[in-house]
């Protein structure tokens, strides 16, 4: 962090740059310790602390589902073996509404990891903002986010599986060429319609991931911000400190229903898109 006492824009800089692990411009690879050996590093820089919390909260939702599993008994169930139950029945409820009965192995599990993987990356942003990051700082390492949501590389990677998936599907159940001749067949069957309905179709495709991505990490973003600003409030003298105290809490009461609503949102967008994707007809 620059300085003892940084100024807001530096405190504010410093809790939304992840911590990076590239090349730097004399050759040599390393941790980035300023926003402009980051720069320097461009796109194939690797964003070090997104890695680990979304893999280390990964690893955690396995786990804690595995021991579940395998401790779960016919009789009477346990809170925790209820609380896995009432996750996995909510997943089975949305996918037998949008999707259908039909069989494939693949949309339960994927629907209930993103749901519970989402929202675990997500829950993260009620962690204090200084808490994790000063620890951090003070062990050495300049930056170092919690959030791993507030990262559209996070994100963005997590709607592109998706999407492979989805464009895996469609040549799966349509075949390739019909899956091709759709882009210029739909939505209005006409020759002479075929450029407007490939520039339609393109970026409609496109739009998918994008939006499916963005919109997780516009809202998660948005939230870590609004923490940081009312953390901010903590030094402007002892009255704005407690009215800072707070509209943090009311902040993170609040702020539960968007870390949920989000990840119901890019669980039921994985099985709107994954049912479209099974769809045969023209429609």
């Amino acid at each position: 962090m620059a300085g003892d006492a940084p100024t807001s824009q530096e405190y504010i800089q410093h809790h939304l740059t992840n911590l990076a692990y590239g090349k730097h411009s004399d050759g040599s690879w390393g941790f980035a310790g300023t926003p402009e050996q980051i720069r320097e590093m461009g796109f194939w820089a690797i964003h070090v602390d997104t890695m680990i919390w979304s893999i280390g909260l990964g690893i955690l939702f396995l786990a804690f589902f595995t021991i579940v599993a395998k401790r779960a008994t016919a009789g009477v169930p346990g809170s925790v073996q209820n609380l896995c139950e009432v996750a996995v029945e909510f997943v089975e409820d949305n996918i037998t509404q949008v999707f259908g009965t039909r069989p494939n192995s693949v949309i339960g599990p994927l629907s209930l990891t993103i749901l519970v993987w989402v929202f675990l990356m997500n829950l993260m942003d009620l962690v204090p903002v200084d808490l994790i990051p000063h620890a951090a700082y003070l062990a050495g390492v300049e930056y170092f986010k919690i959030v791993p949501t507030t990262d559209p590389n996070a994100t963005l990677g997590m709607s592109i599986g998706v999407f492979l998936l989805v464009v895996y599907y469609n040549i799966k159940i349509k075949g390739p060429v019909k899956f091709a001749t759709g882009f210029v067949t739909h939505p209005i069957p006409k020759w002479f319609m075929y450029p407007f309905n490939f520039i339609l179709e393109i970026v409609d495709l496109i739009a998918k991931p994008l939006s499916h991505g963005l919109r997780l990490f516009g809202n998660l973003y948005a939230g870590e911000m609004i923490f940081i600003l009312i953390a901010l409030l903590y030094s402007s003298g002892i009255v704005l400190a407690v009215f800072g105290g707070f509209l943090q809490w009311a902040w993170a009461v609040f702020h539960i229903l968007i870390i949920c609503l989000q990840a119901f949102v890019f669980m039921i967008l994985t099985i709107v898109y994954l049912t479209q994707a099974h769809e045969t007809g023209e429609h």
